[in-house]
């Protein structure tokens, strides 16, 4: 197929379009998350790994074939070396009308450095993972000791003009008392933020069951502090959204466990190595690097989407059960990006 004739669109066999691709760049990051991955991670080999080149290829196949919108992703995708040159020709995809909108999910320890950059690209709004306010909690979850850095990135975001979500795991026993005042500190910033339910994906040192936090039993908690206001509100993710009527902002809920979210699923996800995820909750994939890597890449990577297409889950595997410590996927959220 010549490289300017285009192909339809991406429909799964539940006749989902496929808008929304959230592509992975790294397994790398600097921080080690405890209900993300291990303490000693064994990261991919570089060689694995899919060049700017390659990535920016398999997108363009994507946008050809009805995405519009593109979130990059790690591990840490502001760890990648030169990361922003990839991000640039997406930009420029924005300018021309091609994509809706380019945007980023972050640790935000190196936000500092590239906030500006990214504005100028046209990055308008980042997602920044933060779990806690509180410096202990935080060097305990992410084995670091990087909450201040964190902090700096998000006000050099804000600074830059940058729109900032806050994403946060609620996680029993560790953060859940702290959860109103970390709402109220986001809004507080103009800032939206949402909550998620812990994803039992990859072996880590903890038990999820131990870490799990329904979000069914946080949202009465919050009821009874704050008036909570349905909204039809969407983004295009999972999330459902409501508005607290005393702080002013909005807050999210996603509900992997206790709210089955795939009907309206309009998204795929690749991971650095070229392998695409048509859902994060199941281990079905298909190989796209070999494709890129072929005689005639533009025809393989064609065929090799239509059969991720019809073979898209209707919903996700999840599930956490005490008495079943397997996680319900293999690998590691890192891997595909969350």
């Amino acid at each position: 197929m010549p490289e300017g004739q285009e192909k339809q669109r991406l429909r799964d066999g539940f006749g989902r379009e496929i808008t929304y691709l959230r592509l992975s760049v790294t397994d790398r990051c600097d921080l080690r998350c405890s209900y993300c991955m291990a303490e000693k991670m064994t990261f991919l080999p570089k060689a694995d790994v899919l060049s700017l080149e390659e990535l920016y290829m398999l997108s363009d196949r994507f946008i050809r074939r009805g995405v519009r919108k593109i979130r990059i992703t790690g591990g840490e995708p502001l760890v990648r070396r030169d990361i922003l040159t990839l991000m640039t020709m997406l930009g420029e995809r924005v300018s021309a009308g091609e994509l809706d909108e380019l945007t980023l999910t972050t640790n935000g320890t190196q936000l500092g450095k590239y906030s500006e950059q990214l504005k100028d690209i046209g990055v308008k709004r980042v997602n920044i993972s933060l779990d806690t306010l509180d410096r202990e909690v935080f060097a305990k979850l992410s084995r670091r000791d990087a909450l201040d850095q964190v902090m700096e990135g998000i006000e050099a975001a804000r600074a830059a003009g940058l729109k900032v979500k806050i994403n946060a795991v609620a996680l029993k026993d560790t953060n859940e008392d702290e959860l109103p005042r970390l709402i109220e500190w986001s809004h507080e910033k103009g800032m939206d933020i949402t909550l998620i339910e812990v994803m039992p994906l990859g072996d880590i040192e903890t038990l999820r069951s131990d870490q799990y936090l329904p979000l069914t039993a946080v949202r009465e908690r919050l009821k009874a502090l704050w008036t909570l206001t349905d909204l039809d509100f969407r983004t295009g993710g999972p999330a459902r959204y409501v508005k607290v009527k005393e702080t002013g902002g909005i807050l999210g809920f996603i509900t992997p466990l206790t709210n089955n979210f795939c009907a309206g699923c309009n998204r795929v996800r690749v991971t650095c190595t070229g392998e695409i995820y048509t859902c994060l909750g199941s281990d079905g994939k298909l190989d796209l690097r070999s494709a890129l890597r072929s005689a005639t890449p533009q025809d393989a990577l064609d065929e090799v989407l239509d059969r991720a297409m019809i073979g898209k889950p209707e919903r996700h595997d999840f599930d956490i059960d005490r008495h079943d410590t397997r996680p319900a996927v293999v690998r590691h959220m890192s891997v595909t990006g969350g």
